[in-house]
């Protein structure tokens, strides 16, 4: 197929800081414990592992695995698998329950005194923690940046909680959270740690790893031993840092060349890579870009070190990129699957995209070890969860992608 050439706005840097070192925090017998919790959820189904396998062949890489988190619990997002699973890990350090055997419904009519979750959010976070929250019959208030979506606030909204949209980028807005928590006695649902609050955001990361369980045990469906590749997302790092981790664990991290994918506006990951130390960089300002959910400009204090240690490169990607992996994977080639991804869930196929269609393709893939025995896993971490910006980027063609 004849392709035009584009010179798509990403830096890729080697990890000078990587030294292999596995996370004790991220053990298969912790994702095991996780997955073993939302199975015991109603309604509880592993999300699809779709293979493209017409975009693998068009982009010269062996295989092409996207882990659709769409169809995760009617959410639209992955989310809810960390919120709820801190959530309930509190709620057994409280009442002295056994993880194992814990019941929504049960603890719903056991709770007494009506508690309150608050938690800050782009949206999917928020909106898995309100449906915990809801499910136990229990107050939310959710404080969200400015600039939100509508969709999103009134999702959250429609489980319950207090929705509330602030005048601050996310790192703000957390602070703001954990202000008002103190003032008035909330419980902080937060996947990013800082010093004093590491609890909770390592349930919520290992809560995610889940979903890479189950990608794990999907493999043997395209068969498929073991991935080359992972890419993975990141914000405050929550789910790159559970996921990184957990792979890690299972295939050694010489085995798995890893890349972590942020937006160019709030890429402290990657900056964070570039130091001579290896010691984290904050970004600051408005955090502007159209993948809200990775719209963070602070690292996870419990995530990065995972990072540091096991990331192969780190990406710094522009909003073009994502918005280029949006179209791509809502426009299938031949027998391919649709997959519908918002615009945080698409910007590591689009980072595959952007490579295959740059001008300087050839030394590109070489730069980050892709040819045609090559097999990426990714996630797609949302669906259309702000359907009017979705159809803006994918029929309108905001964001577009431009010749060079």
């Amino acid at each position: 197929m004849p392709v035009s050439t584009f010179s798509l706005n990403m830096d890729i840097a080697d990890n000078r800081h990587y030294n292999g070192q596995l996370s004790p925090l991220f053990t298969v017998a912790e994702a095991q414990k996780a997955l073993a919790f939302h199975r015991g959820i109603e309604g509880y189904k592993p999300t699809p592992l779709l293979s493209l396998d017409c975009l693998a062949k068009e982009f010269g890489i062996g295989k092409i695995l996207v882990k659709d988190e769409s169809h995760r619990f009617g959410l639209n997002a992955f989310k809810m698998l960390g919120g709820a699973y801190a959530i309930a890990l509190l709620l057994c350090e409280k009442f002295n329950l056994d993880i194992k055997a814990f019941d929504f419904d049960k603890l719903k009519n056991d709770i007494t005194e009506k508690m309150t979750f608050a938690t800050a959010t782009d949206g999917n976070h928020g909106r898995g923690v309100a449906w915990a929250a809801n499910k136990l019959g229990q107050n939310a208030v959710v404080y969200m940046p400015k600039g939100s979506a509508t969709e999103r606030v009134n999702n959250i909204k429609a489980l319950g909680a207090e929705c509330i949209v602030t005048d601050l980028n996310y790192d703000d807005t957390v602070r703001l959270v954990l202000k008002k928590a103190n003032e008035n006695g909330w419980k902080v649902i937060q996947d990013t740690a800082w010093e004093g609050y590491e609890a909770i955001p390592t349930w919520i990361s290992q809560g995610y790893t889940a979903m890479l369980i189950e990608a794990v045990n999907q493999l043997a469906d395209h068969n498929v031993k073991a991935p080359t590749h992972v890419l993975l997302q990141a914000g405050v790092g929550a789910l790159a840092s559970g996921a990184l981790g957990y792979l890690t664990n299972v295939y050694g991290a010489d085995n798995l060349h890893s890349i972590i994918v942020e937006p160019a506006k709030a890429d402290c990951m990657y900056r964070s890579s570039l130091t001579e130390k290896g010691e984290i960089v904050n970004v600051d300002g408005d955090l502007d870009t159209i993948m809200a959910g990775l719209a963070c400009g602070e690292p996870t204090t419990i995530g990065w070190p995972v990072m540091r240690d096991c990331t192969t490169q780190f990406a710094s990607c522009h909003d073009d990129v994502a918005a280029l992996g949006m179209r791509v994977l809502g426009n299938p080639l031949g027998t391919d699957p649709r997959i519908i991804s918002g615009e945080s869930g698409a910007v590591t196929l689009g980072m595959l995209a952007a490579i295959h269609f740059h001008k300087d393709k050839e030394a590109l893939m070489k730069k980050v070890g892709l040819n045609e025995d090559s097999v990426v896993l990714l996630i797609s971490t949302e669906g259309d969860t702000d359907a009017v910006n979705y159809r803006e980027v994918v029929w309108e063609g905001k964001y577009p992608t431009t010749a060079k």
